[in-house]
């Protein structure tokens, strides 16, 4: 499982900079939280491929956050994707893809599922869930939360040829937590497998202001993407358009007992994120500054 980030930029691309997006691959899933202007290209770039499993959740329906999704759509089409398509934001978007789409007049290749986000969980299956809690910026926007399900322990191999279970087919229904008979023995999961590993908790903020209640829900994450459009210097700035400094990203940071602190969409004025980096490091011990195609390894 690995986050790659497509654009940190805020409001209006850079050089080095596209528009909000950031993907979090998992076992042949994409699931992708915004989708700024032209997200297709720094997708494309990406490498991750157009017909996968996937999932869109969309914080807020400003431009440099969904404009993006009309070139994924088009794009995608193009590439003959014919796997379904979930999308998930606020009150609006459904009106915002069918509006264009139709004006545009361009089908799609693939059916579109789209879902009204609020408050509480968003999507939960065996494997993962999500959950959204209102932010606090100029326009409704939600912060989403990745929960991952516990995962089964390691699986002992060792022990697996002790009770001389065959390679392959029982050795995969051990792992995936059921139980087989073999020649009258019934074999159970624990006794081939260690014990169970918490699943990871992956925050993505949005645009937002700090919000005590954020503060709860992002609570004990092992990975928290924060808005830092802005540096503390400027912090009169960040409350007159709702957003956050790396500051106070950091604070929050800290408060939640969040791991691992990611920084991202950063002010056009500034050239690079070194002073954003090393004012959240200050506050917290383990941050990143983002930037455009940025890997990181979820362990």
């Amino acid at each position: 499982m690995k986050l790659v980030f497509l654009g940190t930029s805020a409001a209006q691309p850079t050089e080095n900079r596209g528009l909000s997006c950031i993907c979090l691959e998992r076992e042949g899933e994409i699931i992708m939280f915004d989708a700024g202007e032209a997200a297709q290209i720094s997708y494309l770039k990406s490498g991750l491929g157009w017909n996968k499993k996937m999932k869109i959740f969309v914080t807020h329906l400003h431009g440099d956050h969904c404009i993006g999704l009309l070139g994924l759509l088009q794009t995608m089409t193009m590439q003959h994707r014919t796997e379904a398509l979930e999308i998930y934001g606020p009150s609006g978007i459904e009106e915002f893809i069918s509006a264009n789409i139709k004006v545009l007049n361009f089908g799609l290749s693939f059916s579109v599922i789209i879902t009204i986000v609020e408050d509480g969980i968003v999507f939960d299956s065996k494997i993962y869930s999500i959950y959204a809690c209102k932010a606090n910026h100029s326009v409704t926007t939600y912060s989403y939360l990745f929960v991952e399900k516990d995962k089964p322990g390691r699986f002992d191999i060792e022990k697996a040829k002790a009770l001389a279970i065959p390679e392959g087919k029982l050795w995969n229904q051990l792992q995936n937590g059921m139980e087989i008979k073999i020649e009258g023995r019934i074999i159970l999961p624990e006794q081939v497998l260690g014990e169970k590993r918490p699943g990871k908790k992956i925050g993505i903020s949005g645009d937002t202001i700090p919000t005590k209640e954020l503060e709860k829900f992002f609570e004990n994450c092992d990975y928290l993407v924060f808005d830092s459009t802005f540096l503390d210097e400027t912090a009169d700035k960040a409350e007159e358009t709702c957003h956050s400094t790396a500051k106070q990203a950091a604070m929050l940071g800290k408060n939640a007992k969040v791991k691992n602190l990611i920084l991202t969409h950063f002010s056009a004025r500034y050239k690079d994120e070194t002073r954003h980096l090393e004012e959240a490091k200050q506050i917290h011990q383990s941050v990143i500054a983002a930037k455009d195609f940025l890997e990181i390894e979820i362990k």
